[in-house]
């Protein structure tokens, strides 16, 4: 397959039915250099695409061209609201401002008031995140987005709460042990917290349904039965997601703690700290994030019937959201 072949709009450029091929996408997608694209050129980008759907386009203008223009654009549009993504929020922003949080999440000999107020922001930030890049295709109310993020915060604060007091408790534990042991409990607290956030937050979907789409593009119906497909996968992508943030830099670091520098230099462990957790989170993003394609297929037999009576179609697509 070329780096640039011809192009398609609205799909990828890579194979998006084998993971390496949705990992390659992903990987464009978390791109952090589409952060820094101005108005000027985001514009551009958008009326090359249109441009391209009207059949108008100069004859000059390249498929890699078109597959930059469209990289640019589902970096920074909601597909299906059409509005800018708030920075932060968008998934190219969600390691270089999600990694702070994760270091935060990590530190050592944490009080109970450090331990809360990072659970907080973790969850606060997966919050705005997973809004900002829902399945907007049906209407839902802020309530049930408020009530997402309510029960996330809440369920991450007390497993994590709790779970730093049993240790305390723990007489059993030597003070190395337990410390270890406490550098994993983020681990617990955040993935419960991550699913509870995405069923609370997009549970409206599952009982209005999600529209699903024929070969063309085009809306065919609104379906409860992939709402839930999309929720599941979503979910199982939420509890992946935090498995090598959280896991891996514990491990690492316990072991980088040991070494000379870092015993006669105690003020580079937060630096080297912080660069485990970057490497760990920009492996984990893509992996996570690429174990279901964004827009997902599914059997018409599966669906509702009015749904099979609407189209000719056998497989259908809906957008998961991320």
């Amino acid at each position: 397959m070329s780096e640039y072949p011809t192009f398609q709009y609205g799909k990828s450029r890579f194979d998006q039915n084998t993971f390496f091929g949705r990992f390659r996408h992903f990987l464009d997608v978390i791109d952090p250099s589409t952060l820094f694209v101005t108005e000027k050129r985001l514009q551009e980008c958008v009326e090359l695409l249109d441009r391209f759907k009207q059949g108008t386009l100069p004859p000059e203008v390249t498929h890699a061209q078109l597959w930059k223009a469209q990289k640019i654009k589902q970096a920074i549009v909601h597909p299906d609201t059409g509005e800018k993504i708030f920075m932060p929020f968008r998934m190219s922003g969600f390691i270089p401002f999600g990694t702070p949080v994760v270091v935060g999440l990590l530190l050592p000999n944490q009080t109970l008031m450090s331990t809360v107020f990072w659970q907080w922001l973790n969850q606060s930030h997966n919050a705005c995140v997973n809004f900002s890049n829902r399945n907007a295709s049906k209407p839902a109310p802020v309530s049930k987005f408020f009530q997402g993020y309510l029960g996330a915060v809440t369920s991450a604060v007390s497993i994590a709460v709790g779970l730093n007091v049993l240790i305390q408790k723990a007489s059993s534990f030597s003070p190395t042990t337990r410390l270890l042991v406490q550098r994993f409990i983020p681990f617990p607290a955040v993935a419960s917290a991550n699913v509870c956030n995405v069923v609370l937050m997009r549970h409206s979907e599952l009982s209005e349904g999600i529209s699903v789409l024929d070969d063309n593009g085009n809306v065919v119906g609104t379906s409860k039965v992939a709402a839930r497909h999309a929720l599941v996968e979503t979910a199982l992508t939420r509890v992946v997601l935090p498995m090598p943030i959280l896991v891996l830099p514990p491990i690492i670091m316990a072991a980088l703690e040991k070494l000379p520098l870092l015993q006669r230099r105690r003020r580079l462990v937060l630096p080297v700290h912080s660069l485990v957790c970057l490497a760990a989170f920009g492996l984990a993003l893509p992996l996570a994030i690429s174990l279901f394609p964004q827009m997902s297929e599914i059997s018409v037999n599966q669906l509702e019937p009015e749904i099979a009576m609407a189209t000719d179609c056998k497989i259908v697509t809906y957008n998961k959201g991320l």
